[in-house]
C-alpha cells in the first residue's frame, strides 16, 4: 500500500469519524433546544395569564413559554405548578403567593428528561449554599433532573418555568432570602 494510499484511506476514516461525532452533538443539542421566550417580570404582582387554557377542566399543560409559579406537587415525572405573584408587605418586603384556597390555577406537564435545572441553592437537599446571577436574582447553578424532583416534592421554590409542547424544560430558580 502506497503512502498515499494510507493518506486517503485515514482522511477518509477521520472524516467519516466526524461525521459521526457532529450528528451525535447535533441530536443530543437539539434534544435540549427550545425556543428562547419572554420571560415576565421576576417580582410581577399579577398573575400571568394564559387565556387559552381552561381551568374547568382537569388539569393540564400551560402553553409555550415562562410561568413565574412554583412546582406544588411531584409524582413520578409529572409535576404539578401553579403562577404566583408578589405580594408587597406592610411590615417587611413581602413574598410570593399563589393562587387563593379553592381557586383552581394549576397546570400538570411532564419534566423533561433533558430539564435545565438552575438552582438558587445549590444542588444538595440542604439548600445551604446561594448559586445565584448577582444581577438578576435567578439561579445559576446546573442540577441534575433528580435534584429537581427532590427539591420541588419537599419545598415550594419561587422560579421561572418553561414550558415547551406540553413538556417542562427549564427550571430556574428565583432567590428569596
Amino acid at each position: 500500500m502506497s503512502v498515499k494510499t494510507s493518506m486517503r484511506i485515514l482522511l477518509a476514516g477521520g472524516a467519516a469519524a466526524a461525521v459521526v461525532l457532529t450528528s451525535g452533538a447535533v441530536a443530543s443539542a437539539s434534544a435540549a433546544a427550545f425556543p428562547k421566550y419572554k420571560a415576565p417580570k421576576i417580582f410581577g404582582t399579577t398573575f400571568q395569564a394564559d387565556p387559552e387554557h381552561d381551568f374547568t377542566k382537569h388539569t393540564s399543560s400551560r402553553h409555550d413559554g415562562i410561568l413565574r409559579g412554583w412546582i406544588t406537587y411531584v409524582q413520578g415525572s409529572q409535576a404539578e405548578y401553579t403562577p404566583i405573584k408578589w405580594k408587597k408587605g406592610t411590615k417587611t418586603e413581602g413574598g410570593f403567593v399563589g393562587p387563593s384556597e379553592g381557586d383552581a390555577m394549576a397546570y400538570s406537564s411532564a419534566i423533561a428528561k433533558d430539564v435545565v435545572f438552575l438552582s438558587a441553592y445549590g444542588c444538595s437537599s440542604s439548600m445551604a449554599g446561594i448559586t445565584v446571577n448577582r444581577d438578576t436574582g435567578l439561579g445559576s447553578k446546573r442540577c441534575s433532573r433528580t435534584d429537581l424532583i427532590r427539591r420541588h416534592t419537599d419545598h415550594r421554590q419561587p422560579a421561572l418555568i418553561t414550558v415547551y409542547k406540553g413538556r417542562i424544560v427549564q427550571v430556574q430558580e428565583i432567590y428569596t432570602p
